[in-house]
Order: structure tokens, then C-alpha cells, then sequence
């Protein structure tokens, strides 16, 4: 059905209400700004939309990931010739979190990266950017070493019992599976690398160990959660929005995994 009216920050904010986003509350957010549909301000008004939907008590994270800076050994779509990866790991500029942009995150985690008061995590694969009180408990403590697993923002959103918002986007970009993922007891971990830039200025290849990440099976995960426990669905624009407390959907995904990935390892 063609759109009526634009969409505006108050008719965006009700939705998002009438959603259950909570006052106050943590919220981690994964978004297709397309298909919202037109928005009266684009992509600043959603931003405020969302805070002011959280209210001034709330935290908005957003993951700005930059799979850009990953081994170029591992590259598949597309891959680079053998020839290019010393020069790829040493000439790749560190990862900054206050100027590296993310990548295929979306234009809504671009702005809330950049927002006035934003602060992002340090891991130079894997980072979150957080806007709110809470901010700084949830991105604060981020090991190299457990990208995505408790040691992460999505362990301190565990913690804090905070909310997952899929909007416009589907369980296979519902980055908190993957703390299932890391709790399993025999994940399949891997050596992998990133440019990290260095106190004085400069940038340096750092390689370590790690889970290696498997969305291959998000979207089942995600429709048995939603069969067996259930989100609540709505509209927000012209997107369906999914809702989530991310410690049951964690914890589901958690035993699913044991069940469904047994040859991890």
C-alpha cells in the first residue's frame, strides 16, 4: 500500500511506545532504515525517535562493527589476492573508535555512532557505540579475546537485563545469538587479526584467538524463539518491528545451541 503521510519523529515515537520500548530502559538496536519508508527528517529523526521513545533515563547501543578490518586471509565476498595481504595488514590505518566508521551496520548505527555523547567500545572487529547513562557500563569493558561473548557489550546487556529492537531486519542480523554462541561449551575458536592503533599514533597487526561467528542458522534460532517464547510485533513506519528481552532470548539460544550445533568444535 503506498504511503499516506511521512512518517515524523511524534508518529515514529508513539509507535515505538505502543511497541512496549521501555522508559528508561537498555535497548540494543539493529535497523534497515529503507524500509521504514519516507521519514520527515530521514535518518536524524529516527535517532530521535528512538531517544525519545527511551526517554532521558534510557541507553540506545548500537553495534558499529568493522569487518573491514579482519584478516584479508579470510576474505570471501570478495576474496583479495595472496600478493595483497601483507600490504592490507600493514598499511590498514588502527582502529580508532572515535573516527573508524563502521561497516554494513546501516546509516541509523552510523548516526548513533556519531551522535554528540556517544561512546563505542574498543574492539577493533566487533564494537558498540552506546548513547545514554548506562553508556559507559555497557561499552566500557570490551576484551579482544571474547568479541561478542561476556566480556562484551552484549554480556553487560545481559546484565542489565536490557531489551533487543529488530526493526525492518530479521533474527539473522540479532547480533545477541552470538553470546549463545560463546557461552557453548566447545565453540569452534580461531586465529584471527586486525590493525589496532597504538598509544603514540601509529597502527600495528594484532592477532589473537577467538570464536569464529556463524549466522548460517539466526533465522531458524530466531523463528523457534519466536514460536516457543514470542516477541511482540509491531509496526514502526512502514517496517515491522520485533521486540525482545535479550536475556531470554540468550538464554533459549543457549540450550538450542547445545541441541542443534553438537558437532561444534
Amino acid at each position: 500500500m503506498e504511503q499516506q503521510v511521512p512518517h515524523t519523529v511524534d508518529s515514529l515515537t508513539s509507535e515505538l511506545h505502543d511497541l512496549g520500548v521501555p522508559a528508561g530502559g537498555v535497548v540494543l538496536l539493529h535497523s534497515s532504515m529503507r524500509t521504514l519508508g519516507f521519514v520527515a527528517g530521514g535518518v536524524h529523526a529516527v535517532v530521535l525517535a528512538v531517544l525519545e521513545a527511551l526517554g532521558p533515563d534510557g541507553t540506545l547501543v548500537v553495534p558499529t562493527h568493522t569487518p573491514d578490518n579482519t584478516d584479508p586471509a579470510e576474505w570471501r565476498n570478495p576474496p583479495v589476492a595472496p600478493t595483497w595481504w601483507p600490504m592490507i595488514r600493514g598499511q590498514t590505518p588502527g582502529f580508532d573508535p572515535a573516527c573508524t566508521p563502521s561497516r554494513w551496520m546501516g546509516v541509523l548505527a552510523e548516526a548513533v555512532r556519531t551522535w554528540p555523547g556517544a561512546l563505542r567500545s574498543d574492539h577493533p572487529q566487533v564494537s558498540f557505540a552506546a548513547l545514554g547513562p548506562h553508556a559507559s557500563e555497557i561499552v566500557g569493558r570490551h576484551r579482544l579475546d571474547d568479541g561478542l561473548g561476556d566480556d562484551s557489550p552484549l554480556g553487560a546487556l545481559y546484565r542489565r537485563n536490557g531489551m533487543v529492537l529488530l526493526l525492518g531486519c530479521g533474527h539473522d542480523a540479532n547480533t545477541s545469538l552470538h553470546l549463545a554462541e560463546w557461552r557453548h561449551r566447545t565453540p569452534r575458536r580461531a586465529v584471527t587479526g586486525s590493525s589496532v592503533r597504538q598509544p603514540d599514533g601509529t597502527s600495528r597487526w594484532v592477532v589473537w584467538t577467538d570464536v569464529v561467528p556463524d549466522e548460517s542458522d539466526f533465522p531458524r534460532l530466531g523463528a523457534d524463539f519466536e514460536a516457543t517464547v514470542g516477541v511482540t510485533v509491531g509496526r514502526v513506519g512502514n517496517a515491522t518491528a520485533r521486540l525482545m528481552p535479550q536475556r531470554a532470548l540468550v538464554d533459549f539460544a543457549t540450550t538450542w545451541m547445545v541441541v542443534h550445533r553438537r558437532t561444534a568444535g
